[in-house]
């Protein structure tokens, strides 16, 4: 196993960053690098600017229209965009359906759907979890039944992350009752914008509808929008959950924030305190060890291995990495950390903020504002993308046997 970038792997990386830092919005990296909130425009704008490059579809061979990077390279692209603090790719699209769609897609549905994936036009959002079926995916009950060249779909889905914003789903239905509940799933293509397909934004408690329930009245899809064969829908889940755990992991933003903890941690006054330089420590020891796990899992990539057994090991510990340094950050703002208007910030008003301005005291900064909000949000990380707990039980069976 070799660690260590060669010459050409260095000179693609500074290419990238090279790229970024001359593409990338300014005021759109400030919010990133603060924590502030980030608009669908935002969020779009910066997926199309990647699209125009070529670059959204980062992860995906030449024949498809992706750029055909090695696993070293796409790991270098995300770490040199999340150091820049450009938005987060929104995975549901070019990280998740679309390998779905090129493996097990028809060629029509791959002329279809990729291209408004790679260039960034067409949001998507994953239909999993349900009422009563989270890390229990199969026991899902949202049915679509065949009528002729249509299904009529009938359910309900939940915690679809910013599924306000969807133009389509890929959404996991229940096709038989026979059998195994696994061997009853069938895969659809779903536009969010049919009759009868009703998004409902769930307020959290820091005044954001980052997630959504998504009902399904009677709303007709094509056949032609079946992945795959009827009832085999678990198998292309199955390619898809390894997808999304490992990008669960997200080490690179995982080394952005680190950084940003120790900003926090010098303008609060706490650098010079011994047992919370102690924590950050604790922290970049764990980081710098899901990076080398990171980097193994490419090493095998690089030899031909298929390292995807260990997805929810890498899931596991970037799920907690997440929440450290979140509880740190707030913990290091004290008090200065409860205060966030978002409606004020938008406007570019924060009191807190502007008190600090004139009177100096500390926290007062709008970089401390979202650190709250922040803390409380990551505490979903160990429960989406199959808890951690369940995710232990996957690792002790198909790891440690």
């Amino acid at each position: 196993m070799d660690l260590a970038f060669t010459p050409e792997e260095q000179a693609f990386r500074e290419e990238v960053r090279d790229w970024v830092r001359a593409h990338l919005p300014p005021e759109i990296a400030h919010k990133v690098h603060n924590a502030l909130r980030l608009t669908r425009d935002d969020m779009q704008g910066w997926a199309r600017i990647l699209g125009q490059k070529g670059w959204l579809a980062f992860g995906w061979p030449r024949e498809f229209g992706g750029p055909g990077w090695t696993a070293v390279q796409k790991h270098l692209f995300e770490e040199e965009c999340a150091m820049a603090g450009a938005p987060r790719i929104m995975p549901f699209g070019p990280v998740m359906v679309a390998p779905v769609i090129m493996a097990y897609g028809t060629p029509e549905q791959q002329r279809r759907f990729l291209p408004g994936i790679a260039d960034g036009s067409v949001w998507w959002s994953q239909g999993y979890s349900e009422p009563g079926s989270g890390s229990d995916l199969a026991s899902l009950k949202t049915r679509a039944e065949r009528r002729g060249d249509k299904y009529i779909v009938n359910g309900q889905k939940t915690w679809t992350t910013l599924g306000q914003h969807g133009d389509w789903m890929f959404n996991l239905v229940r096709t038989s009752n026979e059998g195994k509940p696994q061997t009853g799933i069938s895969f659809l293509l779903l536009d969010m914008k049919s009759p009868g397909v009703t998004v409902r934004p769930i307020r959290l408690l820091d005044g954001e509808c980052e997630v959504n329930e998504v009902f399904f009245d009677n709303v007709e899809v094509p056949v032609e929008n079946l992945i795959g064969e009827e009832n085999k829908g678990w198998t292309y889940a199955k390619l898809l959950l390894s997808h999304e755990r490992t990008n669960i992991a997200d080490v690179n933003r995982a080394k952005r924030e680190l950084e940003r903890l120790k900003r926090i941690a010098k303008n609060e006054g706490l650098w010079d305190d011994n047992r919370f330089r102690d924590q950050i420590a604790l922290l970049e020891v764990d980081v710098v060890a899901l990076e080398m796990l990171v980097l193994r899992v490419l090493s095998m990539e690089k030899s031909g291995k298929n390292p995807l057994d260990i997805a929810g090991l890498l899931k596991i510990r970037g799920s907690e990495i997440q929440q450290r340094y979140s509880e740190l950050m707030m913990l290091a703002a004290g008090p200065f950390a409860l205060p966030l208007i978002h409606e004020a910030m938008d406007a570019g008003w924060q009191g807190d903020a502007a008190a600090g301005a004139i009177g100096g005291f500390p926290g007062g900064t709008l970089a401390n504002a979202p650190l709250a909000s922040t803390y409380f949000n990551m505490r979903k990380t160990t429960i989406y993308g199959g808890s951690n707990e369940v995710q232990r039980n996957i690792v002790a069976q198909t790891v440690l046997g």
